[in-house]
């Protein structure tokens, strides 16, 4: 997994555009702090955050908090460290260049090197390794298979002989790990057994990952084609991208009223409160090109957020 030699394929810039660059950033540790802060992508951590609420909530009345913790940190730590490898190696890849539409990414910027994001990407994998122990004592071997699994797939969605995102395998990485596996396991880890409800839910969840990967690969679409990089949009084009999005932001809200159905439990759907949120999401993409759809990024975020949340109240009330 080493890329000592790797020679780029693609164009580097030492710095980003004009107005890309953090205005007054801070001197010092701070300025490193607040790199490293940049590199793990906070805006987009519900893609791990809500999958284990959502697994858990299906759990409830019985919850044991010490699991719930070491699966939230462990698929945080999975997520950052898959965010650090993908900045570091699509820059070397040339894919990361200074005509980049997206958020600022810091390999490219000139922040932090890439060899040092790999490092921290290594850090974050061996954090998520430590959570894991406790599940896998709880769960047994398919919970350390699910583990490792996840480990390798996180490095080789960017890293690796057969990167997953440059083969337009990136929507099916995220539907499984970021949805079934994290929402099924997580059920998994509280109660050791099986739960029907749980790989739909995991459904659910993982089509909003999905939007949001997909979101980046529709703005993205002209230089990933450029670099080489086979997303599905690049391979299929934009209005592929745009049905993909409308289909993973809406179908989530038929699947909830599927489980309310299933479980009996019919305050599952206020989750569809949230729903004129993925309306107002597929119009703006819609309507969205290039740069414009960063504010659709935030706009799939909180479309995540607000059902993981009021997936959580339903199972609560």
């Amino acid at each position: 997994m080493s890329n000592a030699g790797y020679q780029p394929a693609g164009p580097r810039a030492s710095s980003p555009p004009a107005g890309k660059l953090p205005a007054n950033r801070p001197p010092g540790w701070r300025r490193s702090a607040t790199s490293w802060l940049l590199a793990a992508r906070p805006k987009t951590l519900s893609a791990s955050v809500v999958p284990v609420l959502v697994g858990t909530a299906l759990a409830i009345p019985r919850i044991r908090w010490t699991i719930f913790a070491c699966a939230l940190f462990g698929a945080v730590f999975i997520q950052i460290g898959t965010n650090l490898v993908n900045d570091a190696l699509d820059y070397q890849r040339g894919a990361d260049t200074s005509e980049r539409l997206g958020p600022l990414r810091v390999t490219q910027a000139g922040l932090l090197s890439s060899n040092s994001v790999l490092a921290g990407a290594y850090v974050c994998f061996g954090l998520a390794a430590l959570f894991g122990i406790p599940l896998m004592i709880r769960g047994g071997w398919p919970i350390a298979i699910i583990g490792i699994a996840s480990i390798l797939a996180a490095y080789a969605y960017t890293g690796g002989p057969y990167p997953l995102a440059y083969h337009g395998m990136g929507e099916l990485f995220v539907l499984v790990f970021f949805g079934f596996i994290a929402v099924a396991g997580s059920y998994y880890v509280q109660r050791l057994a099986v739960d029907p409800a749980a790989g739909i839910a995991g459904l659910a969840v993982g089509c909003l990952a999905v939007v949001l990967l997909a979101i980046n690969n529709l703005r993205d679409v002209a230089a990933d084609r450029a670099s080489e990089k086979h997303t599905l949009a690049a391979r299929f084009g934009e209005r592929f991208a745009v049905a993909e999005i409308a289909v993973c932001a809406t179908l989530p809200f038929l699947i909830a009223v599927a489980i309310a159905g299933m479980r009996s439990n019919w305050l599952l759907l206020i989750v569809l409160i949230a729903f004129p949120l993925a309306i107002a999401l597929v119009v703006r993409v819609r309507l969205s090109r290039g740069a414009e759809l960063n504010r659709c990024l935030a706009m799939a975020g909180a479309l995540q957020w607000a059902f993981g949340i009021l997936f959580v109240m339903g199972c609560l009330a």
